[in-house]
């Protein structure tokens, strides 16, 4: 990813509050310890921190004035103050009841009916999560690549191939020709074939999953527009990426892989990515939509003749 490209993941202006909490645990992964020390006391206790200098969080957290700042930096705010700002706003909106806290990990003896509630809880958050901090700018630019393709190869491998399938049955179902490979070595011998005018879409929720990146690496070396889907920002795959779109960092516990709900913010950005091409192709995608669902409303069981 270019510097143009991380400056505008970091946006131009600070983000909400109700993002904050989102923007944590998006980037925390890939911050210093000392860092992730200042993140996780903010979003853990933003009323607290609100009310804190800067040597005040400094000294709670056992890091250093400029570590503060720093944290505050990437996380989107030009300075500490404004961070203040906005924890002050998102401790409002968690005493007004609109921003919960994090529920609790789901137990082995946990009743089913609290089971539901948790996993409920989690995927509203992991998806509100996922849209607070997708930037609209390269979802812009992704739908517009997309749009005018010759051609669309997306990566992805493991529960991330589900996610590849799934963008390609609904590009192909607008008219696109759209080509989702979950096999490695098919995806590199069908990158080399790529050009300018192609677009190539990796979905890796690490951001350094190799049998997604390489393919990605040729089609960009191809020339072709290239796309990544994932939950770092800062992960090898965005080195090879035109536009990258993020996804919610999982909460991964005993009983509840990553992988469930990382795939559940992978599937709102492929559909947020899918939708835009179609209102793009909408002359086009609308009567191929349409004969499908005819083509597949004719699809049925026979009765038995018996």
């Amino acid at each position: 990813m270019t510097n143009d490209l991380k400056e505008s993941f970091s946006g131009d202006s600070p983000p909400a509050p109700a993002a904050l909490a989102a923007k944590v645990r998006t980037l925390a992964p890939s911050m210093t310890r000392s860092m992730q020390r200042v993140a996780e006391a903010v979003a853990g206790d933003p009323a607290g921190c609100a009310a804190l200098t800067v040597t005040g969080l400094a000294e709670l957290t056992g890091t250093s004035e400029a570590t503060v700042v720093r944290t505050a930096r990437l996380l989107g705010y030009p300075g500490y103050r404004d961070l203040r700002l906005a924890l002050a706003g998102l401790a409002a909106h968690q005493q007004s009841g609109r921003a919960p806290a994090v529920t609790a990990d789901i137990a082995v003896d946990d009743p089913i009916a609290d089971v539901v509630a948790k996993l409920a809880f989690d995927e509203q958050q992991t998806l509100a999560d996922t849209a607070a901090g997708l930037d609209t700018v390269q979802l812009g630019a992704a739908v517009a690549a997309a749009s005018t393709a010759r051609r669309i190869d997306i990566y992805g491998v493991g529960a991330s191939s589900l996610v590849a399938q799934d963008l390609g049955q609904k590009l192909l179902r607008i008219g696109l020709i759209a080509h989702a490979h979950t096999d490695p070595h098919l995806a590199v011998t069908n990158a080399v074939q790529l050009r300018s005018g192609d677009v190539a879409i990796a979905i890796t929720h690490s951001g350094s999953t190799v049998d997604v990146i390489e393919p990605l690496r040729v089609a960009f070396d191809q020339g072709a527009t290239t796309i990544a889907i994932t939950g770092r920002p800062d992960g090898p795959v965005t080195q090879y990426a035109d536009h990258v779109l993020t996804t919610s960092t999982a909460r991964e516990s005993e009983l509840r892989p990553a992988a469930m709900s990382s795939r559940t913010s992978q599937l709102l950005v492929v559909d947020c990515l899918f939708i835009g091409v179609a209102q793009r192709t909408y002359e086009t995608a609308a009567p191929a939509l349409a004969a499908s669902y005819e083509a597949l409303a004719h699809r049925h069981t026979p009765r038995s003749t018996r």
